[in-house]
């Protein structure tokens, strides 16, 4: 008999409803392997394309040989709303009833950060049914509010998380994370390092696979003829883009060099102030494109562009989707991210790491790049292929999920 694992995760979705990302990846994949795969989220929340209609207290679909659970909870208008923190607190009472609505009781339940109440929710049905608990943090609360959003270790909400966090770590019977170095944080909170496995996010072979051609649109959008840097994702500050930007100046010169920034985002509209009011045409900005057109995006491009801010979260690692995409791409990276001991392109051979939001450094990696050998650049896009094959690829990833969940 198939065991079954329920997956707790309050800002899940689906590719047609959001984003979809690592938890549809993960159920997918294991469903593929004949697990019996639940996802259990919200039925509102703000990074929802398309709110599902629950009309009573859950709706379940079947998705690509998994289950989605829809919990109906309240509406709330952005991610800002006093309305989302008391979801918070909704959710994880809606989801005690659920036993009677699933017939599939679970073997494993996973409970997925960062709304840490969830883990209180989660921790109820494992007790009523016997179920393995593992707890996973893809964003470490209450520390990335105290360290990037400035609240006090003392305010009333973060002692609450903060106490949520601990006993997540010493009651669970695993903890798993995508930021590689997060045990160290873990343990200084009381967690048997015993219990860590580390878990990356990914990229879909079934996805790439497809081989989905660039829309007609985005190529005409395109520089032709040029070498060119490229990003794609989305245009907010924490992607540190306005370097980018800085980098395509100092480097106005090389007239064959160009840059391309594939997305949206609420820096989008800063973005292109900055290239105009600097007069750059080096810079491109190309309107997002389906997710199922990135490897054809990236074919296009010679370097692949990822940075983030120097935020010192990241210290503990970091786990952007378009990482992996990057990788399989076969095309050299320039990472721009302070992430502590995680260096997977450096690592890997697969380009150059340079220091987060440094312009100068960013320009002189872009123009060694552009000045290596066809040869050696293509060498680089292959170790970063095999990369991604060896350890990022969402079939083998959901393989060592299953064996956490499982205990196998």
């Amino acid at each position: 008999m198939s065991k079954t694992v329920w997956i707790i995760n309050q800002y899940a979705s689906t590719p047609a409803t959001g984003v979809g990302g690592r938890h549809y990846y993960m159920a997918k994949e294991m469903a593929k392997r004949g697990y019996n795969v639940y996802i259990i989220g919200s039925a509102t929340h703000h990074i929802l394309r398309k709110k599902p209609a629950v009309a009573d207290d859950f709706l379940i679909e079947d998705v690509d040989g998994f289950r989605f659970v829809w919990v109906n909870m309240p509406e709330y208008e952005n991610a800002h709303s006093k309305q989302r923190a008391f979801n918070w607190f909704i959710f994880p009472w809606r989801i005690r009833k659920i036993e009677r609505f699933i017939k599939s009781k679970p073997d494993a339940i996973l409970s997925s950060s960062p709304s840490l109440l969830s883990f209180i929710g989660a921790q109820r049905l494992a007790r009523k049914m016997r179920a393995r608990l593992v707890f996973e943090v893809r964003d470490i609360w209450p520390l990335t509010l105290t360290e990037i959003g400035g609240f006090s270790s003392n305010h009333p909400f973060i002692r609450l998380m903060q106490w949520v966090e601990d006993k997540a770590y010493r009651d669970a019977d695993a903890v798993i994370s995508n930021l590689k170095n997060s045990v160290e944080h873990m343990s200084s909170r009381g967690l048997d390092p015993a219990k860590f496995t580390w878990i990356p996010n990914g990229f879909s072979l079934d996805e790439v696979n497809q081989k989905t051609s660039l829309n007609t649109l985005a190529i005409e959008q395109l520089p032709q003829n040029k070498f060119i840097v490229g990003y794609t994702g989305t245009l907010g500050v924490a992607n540190a883009l306005d370097t980018l930007i800085e980098a395509a100046d100092k480097l106005r010169e090389y007239v064959d060099i160009a840059f391309a920034l594939v997305g949206t985002g609420k820096e989008k509209t800063s973005l292109q102030a900055l290239a105009d009011e600097k007069g750059l045409e080096n810079v491109f900005f190309i309107d997002p494109i389906p997710k199922v057109e990135i490897q054809a995006m990236l074919s296009r491009f010679n370097v692949c562009y990822i940075g983030l801010t120097k935020d010192p979260l990241f210290r503990f690692g970091v786990s952007p989707n378009k990482l992996f995409d990057y990788l399989y791409s076969g095309r050299p990276i320039i990472y721009a991210i302070d992430s502590g001991d995680y260096k997977p392109v450096l690592e890997a051979g697969a380009g150059l790491q340079i220091p987060a939001q440094d312009v100068d450094k960013l320009a002189r990696a872009v123009l060694r790049l552009y000045q290596l050998p066809l040869i050696e650049r293509a060498e680089m896009g292959e170790n970063g292929r095999r990369a991604a094959l060896e350890q990022y690829e969402y079939g083998q990833l959901a393989e060592k999920l299953a064996e956490v969940l499982f205990d196998t």
